[in-house]
């Protein structure tokens, strides 16, 4: 290992800069998300039944793009990679603005799916930060990067409003233009990021066989809670502009909803890594799939404009802990050598679930209503609790072990 490695200079400022093109970066997914199911319903003709497919083929396009994103960061270095990744989104936001201007609804579907893998990368974010960072710094890392997500929460609804209307009496078109706008300034943040020399030589080594790694029963655990934190985040958060918009409040509404919902998402991140030093990652993942499942509870209790945004509050904030603590827990199940592959393998299975949560949302909801949608989220929280709760139980019964033996 390198001394850069073990100097967390360079993972401090990394981590600063991935948080400044997280800011920019990070809101291209808040307009899909936020406008790409009002998109596709304004686009389609009487049958609104695929409304979020836009939503939903964003998501695919994630998934799609985990292994390429990573075999291009493992041949030309982090920012490279993180480079192609920002001008794919640059790209996507012109096909987006041309799409809708178009009213093509299937070209709109394409241009998700770019967008997607555009954020592909953006999701490596984390794990770049986690690379040059020491053990004990390493959450603080992935908890910093993160906290660009905050500014991200305010830009990208903020875009929507001020752009939605540039192009009257089209709708929606000006803020996915300006998604393309926002790429650009994610790739001049980029553009200052360094890396050890050493570690392209690192990436290229091989390990352990990937199988025995992802068969780590302390990785099953925190893949299948990084995945379920994400899929029933997607699950609710795809549905709501629908559910708000049906519930008789405006699209400025379901902009600020999402817009709350995203700062919670990253605003704690400015302490998650503090909390994951002092408890323990899997008592915050914990915590966070209770949030997640209190997102629901709320969302039951009735369909106010309060309803909605504490539940996506409590539904971001429930993301953050769940997902950051699990990505915590994962990086703990690989050297070095192995990082490249186990990284894209965890990426790839948690925007598989995630993909297919958010193409059951649009399905769901229009099948069953916001209500039974919501009922979804208890079985999938319990089932991650058992898992950390077994997970909890090995590592004590190894830990008394040692202290025996």
């Amino acid at each position: 290992m390198s001394v850069d490695v073990i100097d967390d200079r360079l993972a401090r400022r990394n981590s600063f800069i991935l948080a400044g093109a997280q800011a920019f970066a990070g809101a291209m997914p808040t307009i899909v998300v936020a406008m790409g199911g009002l998109t596709g319903h304004y686009l389609l003709g009487a049958d609104k039944s695929l409304a979020t497919l836009p939503v939903s083929t964003y998501v695919l396009g994630t998934a799609m793009g985990i292994y390429p994103a990573a075999y291009l960061m493992k041949i030309f270095g982090r920012r490279n990679g993180f480079l192609i990744g920002a001008f794919a989104g640059f790209l996507a936001g012109i096909l987006s603005w041309y799409a809708i201007m178009q009213g093509m609804f299937a070209l709109f579907c394409a241009s998700t799916v770019l967008s997607g893998f555009a954020t592909a990368f953006t999701q490596q974010y984390r794990f770049a930060a986690a690379d040059t960072a020491s053990d004990n710094f390493r959450p603080k890392a992935i908890s910093w990067v993160m906290t660009g997500g905050i500014i991200a929460a305010i830009i990208g609804p903020q875009t929507i409003i001020y752009t939605k209307d540039l192009f009257d009496p089209i709708l929606f078109a000006g803020a996915f233009l300006a998604q393309s706008g926002l790429a650009v300034l994610a790739i001049f943040v980029l553009l200052w990021l360094k890396f050890p020399k050493a570690e392209k030589k690192v990436q290229q080594q091989g390990g352990r066989p990937l199988l025995e790694i992802i068969t780590q029963f302390r990785f099953i655990v925190a893949a299948t809670c990084a995945a379920f934190s994400y899929a029933l985040m997607s699950f609710v958060m795809t549905a709501t502009p629908l559910a708000m918009i049906a519930c008789s409040h405006t699209q400025e509404d379901a902009a600020l909803a999402i817009q709350w919902h995203v700062l919670g998402m990253y605003a704690p991140s400015f302490f998650t890594g503090s909390l994951i030093q002092k408890y323990g990652k899997e008592k915050i993942v914990a915590l966070g799939l209770l949030l997640l499942a209190s997102c629901s509870v709320v969302a039951l209790m009735g369909v106010d404009l309060s309803h909605f945004w504490i539940a996506l509050i409590l539904l971001g904030v429930g993301w953050n802990f769940g997902f950051i603590g699990a990505t915590a827990m994962v990086t703990d199940c690989y050297s070095s050598s192995e990082r490249a592959k186990v990284q894209a393998t965890n990426d790839f299975f948690v925007f598989g679930v995630v993909s297919i949560a958010s193409f059951s949302s649009g399905s769901v909801m229009n099948a069953y209503g916001w209500d039974k949608l919501n009922l979804v989220m208890f079985p999938a929280v319990a089932l991650c609790l058992v898992l950390l709760t077994m997970q909890w139980i090995r590592s004590r019964m190894a830990t008394q072990a040692q202290e025996e033996a």
